[in-house]
């Protein structure tokens, strides 16, 4: 089994002028953000405009990642749906192709309950029974949140093994289940504690001192991982100015490692969006282009 922890960054989708997926671009990303501190990587995420993709385009981008660094990255696929059988689906098709693991968000809009989630989630897990599956905890976007009991009990599903925690209220040790910060800015306070990593938004920008902040942890030297964390809650206030994953686009094409283009109903940072992240960036000795 893949180690799923450290820094696993949540990868963007990069899209052509037609906005067709663009599987060169996304191997390009996927060799620098591993030359740049990244553990792993996470495709087909919402950072990756997951909602917007076709299950070939995820398969696509599974492939093109996994050709260009699988031998030094773990690979996740996002597979998570509100229609069990689509998510029990295209886990079985990202088992088949080759994914580490796959990460599975909460069902959104149909709001199911206690019974409900126990059910989705044991029918997906089984679909790919060898595939370690990383549940999502989100309620800000889907409105249910799975509670530390619910998702100890769901750790008895022998392939869930580890959590994105994204409800910073309920941030903490659960039984059974490794756990991975959903927030940038709770990286650093789930290595305290013990968790496996996170999977981050800001290690598109500055992985590099995500893995020293990873890499202070593992030595025990707080301290200096503090020191880190504390110069970086800028970039990571940058990347909340609106809503995932407008920010960390706009600052990649700032940089000049991604295009910048989005898949309606996510549209580019507007002028002063784009106001707020170039200072950011250029403060963390990331120097922006103007444009």
């Amino acid at each position: 089994m893949a180690a799923i922890r450290g820094v696993l960054t949540a990868m963007i989708t990069p899209f052509d002028e037609a906005g067709r997926l663009d599987e060169d671009a996304a191997r390009r990303l996927a060799r620098h953000l591993v030359a740049h501190g990244s553990h792993g990587l996470v495709v087909g995420g919402t950072t990756g405009e997951s909602p917007t993709l076709s299950t070939d385009e995820v398969l696509r981008l599974l492939g093109a990642v996994r050709a260009e660094v699988a031998e030094e990255a773990t690979i996740i696929c996002g597979t998570g749906s509100n229609d069990t059988r689509h998510a029990a689906e295209l886990t079985m098709a990202v088992a088949d192709a080759g994914a580490d693991a796959a990460l599975v968000v909460t069902p959104y809009y149909n709001k199911p309950n206690r019974a409900g989630l126990r059910a989705h989630f044991g029918t997906v897990a089984e679909a790919a029974p060898e595939l370690p599956i990383v549940l999502y905890n989100i309620p800000s976007r889907v409105v249910v949140n799975m509670d530390p009991d619910l998702l100890a009990e769901l750790a008895s599903i022998d392939n869930v093994v580890a959590v994105k925690q994204a409800n910073d209220d309920d941030l903490g040790p659960i039984d059974g289940l490794s756990i991975l910060a959903g927030n940038d800015n709770t990286f650093l306070r789930t290595l305290e504690f013990g968790g496996a990593g996170g999977i981050l938004v800001a290690s598109h920008l500055v992985g590099d001192r995500m893995r020293e902040i990873w890499e202070a942890a593992q030595a025990a030297d707080f301290e200096r991982a503090r020191e880190i964390d504390a110069e970086l809650q800028p970039v990571y206030a940058a990347l909340t100015v609106t809503t995932n994953p407008i920010p960390v686009k706009a600052a990649m094409e700032m940089l000049g490692l991604d295009s910048g283009r989005m898949r309606l109903p996510m549209v580019p940072a507007d002028e002063a969006q784009r106001a707020a992240i170039r200072p950011v960036l250029e403060q963390a000795g990331l120097p922006a282009a103007t444009g």
